[in-house]
């Protein structure tokens, strides 16, 4: 059988019997399993407050990505303070409530912190309900907390001008819906047939391949994704995010669910894929609670040294990575105050062995942080 006999994957006779080559995915499953454990070894070691750090960090990370990769763009500061007040942790002055900010985060948190609990038909159409508050998507009407019933056409995915459409995908008939989704639901409740991280790639796949909703399904289909892998962490906090990592991918993310939508039953390219972008989500998080860790050292050797506020402030923004080259005049418009001012302080951090000038000088002189020796927090045979 030719996969032009039938134009998408869910019309084969077969769906959903999912095949994959196990063979060729050891290696690179190989490689998630132990970036996974690797990055939950170091987190547990690294302690709370760098736990919630990086779970804090993970989860905004996860709402903005997510959001993106539709074309959406959330304000960074309302996520974060929405998150923050959810989990009940003291990040300084909060950001207004967005009600567009408050659904995804509803949603994204309830996947992650509530992993265990089974996937119902209700809690499904709850992150809907949350994801459009206005019963909107953007101008248009939609039917919200409920699944598409295809009014205005069969469900498809397009791209170009109007009059120069190109169709990607079109979904199962929306009178085939109760029935598919009963069988996900059944299927990722219950179904332990498949490891674990393919078992999450499969449910993200089925999700969005179903499309139930008017709008909202790859968001959907992302925390569906993500509450199984949460699962696996036995963790409700969230240290890396996948999201983050597939909208550093995006053309290629719609590419490969193209390609595989309109395959046969094999779907081992998608979950190598999957697999690869998972791996470099967990790579990306192992690199930023490097960062981190090297931040707390920091300041734990910084311990006993005074500092005035302006200096604390320019320091952070040099442990997080300073776009540029750091002088006076920076210095100085960053912390608000005088040429004068900002050069004593300079003097002040180099004196303490805390800052240095950089080689090369030119016109203006640039200062950077003395390295410290690092102690590796895990040692790797």
């Amino acid at each position: 059988m030719e996969s032009g006999d039938y134009p998408y994957i869910w019309s084969e006779p077969g769906w959903p019997q999912w095949q994959y080559d196990l063979a060729s995915l050891a290696a690179p499953l190989a490689a998630v399993t132990g970036a996974q454990g690797l990055l939950l070894g170091r987190m547990y070691d690294a302690g709370l407050v760098q736990r919630g750090e990086a779970n804090l960090n993970a989860l905004t990370a996860d709402v903005l990505k997510t959001s993106e990769i539709e074309g959406e763009a959330l304000d960074p500061r309302s996520v974060r303070s929405s998150i923050a007040r959810r989990l009940g942790v003291d990040i300084g002055a909060l950001a207004p409530v967005d009600r567009h900010v408050e659904g995804v985060v509803e949603m994204v948190l309830d996947a992650t912190l509530h992993c265990n609990a089974s996937l119902t038909r209700e809690r499904l159409l709850g992150w809907h309900a949350a994801l459009f508050p206005t019963g909107y998507s953007g101008l248009a009407p939609i039917r919200v907390g409920a699944y598409r019933d295809d009014a205005r056409g069969p469900m498809q995915v397009v791209s170009g001008a109007i009059g120069r459409q190109r169709v990607h995908f079109e979904a199962p008939p929306a009178q085939r819906l109760e029935a598919e989704m009963a069988r996900l639901l059944d299927w990722v409740n219950d179904n332990d047939d498949h490891h674990p991280v393919i078992k999450a790639g499969l449910a993200h796949l089925w999700l969005v391949t179903l499309h139930p909703f008017d709008d909202g399904n790859g968001r959907i289909a992302r925390a569906v994704g993500d509450m199984l892998l949460a699962q696996i962490d036995h963790s409700g906090q969230r240290f890396y995010s996948l999201s983050a990592q597939i909208q550093r991918e995006r053309r290629g993310y719609y590419e490969i669910l193209e390609r595989t939508q309109r395959g046969l039953s094999d779907v081992t390219t998608w979950l190598a894929w999957f697999l690869d972008n998972l791996r470099r989500a967990l790579e990306a998080a192992l690199q930023t609670l490097d960062a981190v860790l090297a931040k707390s050292r920091f300041w734990q050797r910084m311990a006993g040294t005074p500092l005035n506020e302006r200096q604390s402030k320019l320091l952070n923004r040099l442990l997080d990575g300073f776009d540029g080259k750091l002088t006076s005049s920076k210095w100085a418009a960053i912390a608000k105050c005088s040429p004068d001012t900002a050069l004593r302080d300079i003097n002040e951090l180099m004196a303490a062995g805390v800052l240095r000038r950089m080689d090369g000088g030119g016109r203006s002189t640039a200062y950077e942080l003395v390295a410290a020796p690092v102690t590796p927090d895990v040692t790797i045979a």
